[in-house]
């Protein structure tokens, strides 16, 4: 079974969008992505501002920062 994830970025911000994109095959297999949008909150602004896109596991906090690739991905899950 796939962990939860979040994606943390921002409206606007193209590299977000693509890697939005590249978690959408991993989406339709299972794979559930809540999109944090970080301007939300000062202390999301404070902690990834600077390395967005960031995906990030909720059941263990493990975080994989941009750039990554499909393959990283699928380590990161594993």
């Amino acid at each position: 079974m796939l962990p939860e994830c979040q994606l943390f970025g921002t409206l606007g911000c193209h590299l977000c969008d693509v890697a939005e994109a590249l978690l959408m095959p991993f989406v339709e297999h299972g794979l559930l992505v809540e999109l944090v949008d970080i301007a939300e909150d000062e202390t999301w602004v404070e902690r990834y501002g600077l390395r967005i896109p960031v995906l990030r596991r909720c059941d263990t906090g493990a975080e994989l920062n941009w750039p990554f690739e499909a393959d990283q991905v699928v380590t990161f899950l594993s």
